[in-house]
């Protein structure tokens, strides 16, 4: 969780973001009303979340200089922190379409709204403010970042993320459909490039390569008589970090209570594609596999018992998915605590330099995650 004053003046940030987005649309000569309702779209769906992905750009750039970045420098890593929220409510509010959602982050989902500042209920309008909320992403990469030399890497790693990320919702999509649900196709291999492209590369590696670009690191440069390319060394950490991430979401749906995660789970009985259930199918008896398909994802009068069902199965002593979890969690860790190792350091007489790669960016993303319990 983040710290109360870390949080503070990153929001403070986002306010100047929305008055600007604001002013732009009085600038286009847009209604009254569409503005009024433009500006609830960003309030009601960009800051109201954990914020650990916009942050990190800030605490990767400040690993990078090794030092406090000047005001100027804070601004610019928040605002492309903040475009990173404005990317992930986009995925958010698009995806709470496609998967019917209820709430989302203790609130009904925007598209369930029922009356926008007494301008009437959102429904399908929500795929529309989904995209102006992409859009706002490059109407302020354009305001603040125009004139500098790394601008179109960063339009370049917005749009190449954000096409990566639909991939992995495809893939998820088809592969889970809601109404006809077949574990058949739910496999830890199909499980591992759903999380990769869904959630790994926008979570973990966009942060990063952001960071990177502010700060002037370069696709390739020697050291120590090595020639180093720093964002395949980003990608090769952080898209396994990320897909670590993802199953312990997993993990934690199916064997964390509501006091920790904030939410009772619905994986079982939602029929999600989870590395749990994954694991489940590539690991269990014959018999095992039956009662699965015979439980996984069926809702109605008795979706309790057959919730349990699944879970019993979970956690019968032969399959054991903890103890299963507990060794995947140990040997991924160690294993990217060894690529970690593997990075190229700076030496002392690079010490004030940014343009860098550092493994303590690595070290910071990992140890947010570790032995998370929420």
């Amino acid at each position: 969780m983040l710290h109360a004053d870390t949080r503070n003046r990153f929001l403070a940030v986002f306010e100047g973001i929305r008055e600007e987005l604001v002013a732009h649309m009085k600038s286009e000569k847009m209604p009254e009303d569409a503005i009024a309702w433009f500006s609830e779209n960003l309030i009601y769906n960009v800051p109201g979340g954990k914020l650990n992905r916009g942050v990190s750009v800030v605490d990767t750039v400040t690993i990078l200089l090794n030092r406090v970045p000047t005001d100027d420098e804070y601004f610019k890593a928040a605002l492309l922190g903040w475009c990173i929220e404005l990317l992930q409510a986009f995925f958010l509010v698009s995806d709470d379409i496609m998967d019917s959602s209820i709430s989302r982050r203790g609130q009904p989902c925007w598209y369930r709204v029922s009356n926008v500042k007494g301008l009437g209920k959102v429904h399908n309008i929500a795929i529309n403010d989904s995209c102006m909320l992409e859009g706002a992403i490059y109407h302020i990469l354009k305001n603040h970042f125009r004139r500098e030399s790394y601008y179109v890497d960063l339009l370049e790693l917005f749009q190449e993320v954000t096409y990566k990320t639909e991939m992995g919702q495809l893939v998820d999509q088809i592969t889970a459909f809601e109404d006809n649900i077949d574990i058949g196709k739910y496999t830890l291999p199909n499980h591992t490039f759903i999380v990769r492209y869904k959630t790994a590369y926008y979570s973990f590696y966009l942060s990063v390569a952001l960071a990177m670009r502010m700060c002037g690191v370069r696709d390739v440069y020697e050291l120590n008589e090595k020639t180093i390319e720093p964002y395949k060394e980003a990608d090769r950490i952080l898209i396994p970090m990320g897909e670590f991430f993802q199953v312990q979401d997993d993990y934690l749906d199916y064997h964390g209570t509501e006091a920790q995660i904030g939410k009772i789970g619905t994986d079982i009985v939602d029929g999600k594609c989870s590395w749990c259930v994954c694991t489940a199918l590539a690991h269990g008896t014959e018999v095992q596999k039956q009662l699965l398909y015979e439980n996984y994802g069926k809702k109605g009068a008795d979706q309790a018992v057959r919730e349990q069902a699944v879970k019993d199965i979970y956690n019968d002593e032969g399959l054991n998915i903890p103890k299963r979890y507990e060794e995947y969690s140990r040997n991924t860790v160690a294993e990217i605590n060894a690529m970690i190792e593997l990075v190229p350091e700076p030496g002392a007489q690079d010490k004030s330099r940014g343009d860098r790669l550092r493994r303590d960016v690595f070290r910071a993303f990992l140890s947010k995650i570790t032995d998370r319990t929420a």
